[in-house]
């Protein structure tokens, strides 16, 4: 059997890419039985048939899972928002930050683009609420503005940009992979959201040993399958942890709580 990994899946069939060449796969049936379903970026083992195509074995081990964009295996998070037009949402942003932590990836930064629409003092807002928690990186595409920035932090990584509709992901990656030609779309004026121009997931390779992940926007995002307290997913909280009064603190009414001290 050979080895690869899945970059792209639509409409039942898997591309892998074996590093000597992509290959068109479908999987056993088995899968389907058990209601396991191949997500872009994981590892496989697959085995060749006469037709110069593939059918799937093996799902390899995943180290991490996104679940909206469905994909696997990521190195690194790109938290990506507009400053202005639309206009940040700060609740979102910790929701998006809250899922990627929840997923143990190793790198989470936080991109603002559209920059040079904004005023000095929103910019000094965002750095002073995440500047000392995670790196930020304030884009524009339009100004050229801090995309060798975000090149450097994804060497060598598989990563992911997620955020809402709008906000400019399509056109950084278009920035940065000027071969890429991924669809952009304006902001609907009325409602402040983007137009969905991403239909699928799918694994870019940017340049050696780097891949690029392009996945649809969303504007609302559901914490609720994580299971334990989501404290645990504050970077900041970290250090405090469990030298509250109360071992099941809720950090927000309790008396003798470290976390609102630190506050």
């Amino acid at each position: 059997m050979i080895q690869g990994r899945i970059v792209k899946g639509i409409g039942g069939l898997y591309f892998v890419d074996t590093n000597s060449r992509v290959i068109e796969c479908s999987i056993r049936g088995i899968f389907r039985k058990n209601k396991i379903t191949p997500t872009v970026g994981d590892y496989v083992k697959i085995s060749l048939l006469e037709d110069n195509k593939g059918i799937i074995e093996e799902i390899l081990e995943r180290k991490n899972i996104l679940i909206r964009p469905r994909v696997s295996n990521i190195d690194c998070a790109i938290i990506t928002f507009s400053i202005i037009s639309p206009s940040i949402n700060i609740d979102l942003l910790d929701r998006f930050l809250i899922l990627a932590e929840s997923q143990n990836i190793e790198n989470i930064l936080i991109c603002i683009n559209k920059c040079d629409l904004a005023s000095q003092e929103d910019i000094n807002n965002i750095k002073s609420l995440y500047g000392n928690i995670y790196p930020i990186v304030f884009t524009s595409t339009l100004k050229n503005i801090g995309i060798q920035d975000l090149k450097n932090l994804m060497d060598k990584k598989v990563t992911v940009f997620a955020g809402p509709s709008g906000v400019g992901k399509s056109s950084l990656i278009n920035a940065m992979l000027p071969n890429a030609s991924l669809r952009t779309g304006d902001i609907s004026k009325k409602v402040e959201r983007g137009k969905h121009t991403t239909r699928q997931v799918e694994l870019l390779e940017a340049w050696e040993h780097t891949y690029i992940v392009d996945s649809p926007g969303f504007t609302s995002l559901s914490i609720d399958f994580l299971e334990n307290s989501i404290d645990v997913y504050f970077k900041e909280f970290r250090q405090f942890l469990g030298n509250c009064k109360f071992y099941d603190c809720k950090h927000i009414h309790e008396p003798s709580c470290v976390i609102k001290e630190q506050v």
